[in-house]
C-alpha cells in the first residue's frame, strides 16, 4: 500500500536530497499503531521530460506487521510522470484550451500516454467531481456548481476542495495537483473505485512538513 505524504520539495530538491529528505512517519493507516522505518526502494519519475531516480521510504506497522510506501505527493500510483504534468493535460484538454497533442507537445510527453490520463481521468471523473466537491464543502468551502463536461466538472471540484484546504496551514504551497494526489493516496488515475476521500474528509489526512 502506498501513503502519500505533501512534499513541499520540487523534484530537483527532492532527488538531490536523496535518503536525507525530511520524510514525517506516519502512523498505521489500518490499526492507528506506531510505524517504523522499513528501508526503501527506488523508482522513476519524469518532470520536465527527464526521468530521474528517487529514493521512496517504506515504513511497518509494528502491530499489524505490514508495510506501507510513502510517496511524495508529486507522484501517483503506477504513472511515471509528475502529477503536475499530468494535471496540467487533464486541465488544459478538459477545459478545451487545446488538443491532446499540442497539449502534450508542451509538456515533452507521448500524446499516446497523455490521451491515457484524460481518458482514465474521464472514466473516473464523475466520482472524482463527488468526492472533492463533498471535502470542498466539509473543509468550509463553496458549493461546485454543475458542469456538463464531466472532465471540466472533476477539475473545478479539485480546484474547489483545494482552495478550502488552503485556509488550513501548509496547504497553499503544494498547488492543486498535489493535493490532489495526497487526497487520493495517489490514486486519482487508479482503476480501483474505493478512495480515502472519508477518512481526508474527516481530517486524518498528513498534514504538510514545516
Amino acid at each position: 500500500m502506498a501513503i502519500v505524504w505533501p512534499c513541499p520539495l520540487s523534484v530537483d530538491a527532492y532527488v538531490a536530497a536523496d535518503r536525507d529528505v525530511g520524510v514525517p512517519r506516519p502512523d498505521c493507516p489500518r490499526c492507528g499503531g506506531a510505524t517504523t522505518w522499513w528501508s526503501g526502494y527506488r523508482r522513476f519519475v519524469r518532470a520536465g521530460g527527464v526521468c530521474r531516480a528517487i529514493f521512496v521510504r517504506r515504513v511497518r506497522c509494528a502491530r499489524c506487521r505490514v508495510t506501507d510506501a510513502l510517496l511524495p505527493a508529486f507522484v501517483l500510483c503506477g504513472r511515471l510522470d509528475a502529477v503536475e504534468t499530468i494535471g496540467a493535460i487533464i486541465a488544459e484538454v478538459g477545459g478545451g484550451l487545446g488538443g491532446v497533442r499540442p497539449c502534450a507537445r508542451g509538456v515533452d510527453v507521448p500524446h499516446t500516454t497523455a490521451r491515457g490520463w484524460v481518458r482514465r481521468f474521464g472514466a473516473r471523473a464523475a466520482g472524482v467531481s463527488v468526492g472533492f466537491a463533498a471535502l470542498a464543502v466539509e473543509l468550509g468551502g463553496e458549493v461546485v456548481a454543475a458542469l456538463t463536461d464531466t472532465v471540466g466538472q472533476g477539475v473545478a471540484a479539485i480546484e474547489a476542495a483545494f482552495e478550502a484546504a488552503c485556509s488550513l496551514p501548509g496547504w497553499g504551497g503544494l498547488g492543486r495537483w498535489r493535493f490532489a494526489s495526497a487526497v487520493s493516496g495517489g490514486r486519482l488515475l487508479g482503476t480501483n473505485t474505493n478512495t480515502p476521500y472519508l477518512i481526508v474528509g474527516r481530517r486524518r489526512f498528513m498534514p504538510p512538513v514545516p
